[in-house]
């Protein structure tokens, strides 16, 4: 992939940009211990999705209320559990490099906004650009929260790099018209070890050894 051609760079938060996995883990299990839910399968799902998408998957027999209900419980549990929280491998790195670069970049996260600046806060990050699932009508997979960045930022779709740790955030920067890279061995148009790596690629240097 040309990364000459990267006119913008769009990253997810949890597991990309914000290593937040274990509070993640945390929440879920005790939501799950809560609504009599598995937690395995309430982790194999909900890495991506929004609370709401998750919820749907895990308690199909809900109504609108009880999911709305039950994912606001989800993200209460994570708001304060921020012990944990810091910048992932690489990131700084990237952000410091993107700066260099005058290239433009926005996060685009399934969190809502109160967890998500949190998180940000937490982790030393302060984006430009915040696009959560309050800002839209549907989350990943669908493509809405990164053509929404993509215009924010006021770089076509096209010439943006979607940055993701999975599947269903590739999914959506592919349906956005988007270059996708992937994290941690997700298939995208270009794999990498950790943003470290991304940031001596767009800055036209060999990736060195980890």
């Amino acid at each position: 992939m040309d990364l000459s051609t990267v006119g913008a760079v769009l990253l997810d938060m949890d597991g990309t940009l914000v290593d937040s996995d274990a509070a993640v883990e945390r929440a879920w299990r005790a939501w799950a211990a809560e609504y009599d839910a598995d937690p395995g399968a309430a982790l194999a799902v909900a890495h991506g999705r929004p609370a709401d998408g998750t919820v749907r998957l895990l308690l199909p027999h809900a109504d609108d209320a009880a999911v709305a209900a039950a994912a606001a419980r989800q993200l209460a549990l994570q708001y304060d559990d921020l012990s944990d929280v810091t910048a992932t491998r690489g990131a700084l790195e990237l952000l410091a490099t993107l700066a260099r670069l005058r290239l433009p970049w926005a996060v685009v996260t399934s969190a809502d906004t109160q967890l998500a600046k949190a998180r940000l806060t937490a982790a030393g990050i302060d984006p430009p650009v915040l696009v959560t699932v309050d800002d839209l009508t549907a989350g990943k997979p669908d493509p809405q929260g990164y053509l929404r960045a993509a215009e924010l930022v006021g770089v076509p779709p096209a010439r943006c790099l979607v940055v993701e740790d999975a599947d269903v955030g590739v999914q959506a920067g592919r349906g956005a018209g988007a270059m996708t890279a992937g994290l941690k061995g997700v298939d995208a148009d270009l794999r990498i070890d950790d943003l470290a790596q991304l940031a001596q690629l767009l800055a036209g240097q060999p990736p060195m050894a980890s």
